[in-house]
């Protein structure tokens, strides 16, 4: 910005609501997507997505006993259901998320640039009626 003492009040306003504070909401903005983003982590729990529900694996016998084996393969095979069917929910639950932080920057957004019509609006239906 250049010396604010010569330039006109108006002007200076005029920039600060429509270039200097949607480029700074739009940062904002950004910077809650990129939270929504990590705090859920898709990445990790698309990569995890078949594996053990908080690691829960049962150990495969030594010897050869086939219930102990079976025992064992289906407690695995039920910590992976239980795994994916948890990170399916996460997943949602952080879409979910991710969709009401992108609307509600957008509203933010569009209600910046609505305030001063919304204001001199009001006065003049006060001065009006």
């Amino acid at each position: 910005m250049e010396d604010t003492k010569e330039q006109n009040i108006f002007i200076v306003w005029l920039e600060w609501q429509f270039y200097e504070m949607p480029k700074f909401l739009l940062h904002v903005w950004n910077n809650y997507m990129m939270f929504a983003t990590n705090f859920f982590s898709f990445k990790l729990l698309l990569k995890t997505f078949f594996s053990p529900w908080r690691r829960y694996k049962w150990s495969y016998p030594k010897s050869f006993d086939i219930v102990e084996f079976f025992n064992a393969l289906i407690s695995n095979t039920f910590s992976r259901i239980l795994g994916a069917f948890m990170r399916i929910i996460l997943i949602v639950v952080g879409a979910l998320f991710q969709a009401l932080v992108a609307l509600a920057g957008l509203i933010i957004f569009v209600c910046w640039f609505l305030v001063p019509i919304i204001i001199i609006a009001g006065i003049l239906f006060v001065i009006i009626f």
